[in-house]
């Protein structure tokens, strides 16, 4: 990873994306000890409104807290790609919902089913989770330890069962993607 990592996650209000934003800077700064800044924005319906959170990591300090370039977008639905894909880095991880995203006007992208591997589970609110699982797995940017441990103390109680689920759902349908690749297919490499 290079010093400075930056991650965009979009969707719309209601799909999680700050809570995954927090639990992703949490698991770089906390369990990785990262340096880590969050940062977040919201239309103005809470639900249904664009929703994204921005998580920049790095080994040093960190001297302006906001995506500039993401490495990494995760748009979880058709809008969010739309309005916030054309500044993603040419070489970076374009990570979609394949369950919310029809069209994706670029050759190189990642699309994974994550509202329906949650509904799979029992439980769409877990979108987040299960795309924040396969996020860990295909960038690398923070451990799936570290990650799992973010998830497990930041989920409400009672429910520490089931996003450990969706989170193993993500970083499997990752596997599994990154086992029917052909070589140096995945953005970046």
């Amino acid at each position: 990873m290079s010093t400075r990592y930056e991650i965009r996650l979009a969707g719309s209000g209601g799909q999680g994306l700050i809570l995954a934003g927090i639990i992703l800077a949490e698991a770089a700064g906390i369990y990785d000890g990262k340096f880590v800044c969050q940062t977040q924005s919201y239309g103005p319906a809470a639900r249904g409104g664009a929703s994204k959170a921005e998580v920049v990591i790095s080994d040093a300090e960190i001297d302006y807290p906001k995506a500039i370039q993401p490495d990494v977008l995760l748009a979880m639905n058709q809008k969010s790609l739309d309005t916030y894909s054309s500044d993603l880095k040419p070489e970076g991880l374009l990570l979609v919902d394949a369950t919310l995203v029809p069209e994706v006007p670029f050759e190189r992208f990642i699309a994974i089913p994550f509202t329906q591997l949650a509904r799979d589970l029992g439980k769409e609110m877990a979108a987040n989770i299960v795309a924040l699982g396969a996020l860990a797995a295909l960038s690398h940017a923070v451990t799936l330890e570290s990650m799992e441990k973010a998830v497990l103390a930041r989920v409400p109680r009672g429910t520490e069962e089931l996003n450990k689920k969706a989170l193993e759902a993500g970083v499997e349908a990752a596997r599994k993607f990154m086992g029917q690749r052909p070589e140096k297919s995945l953005p970046g490499e």
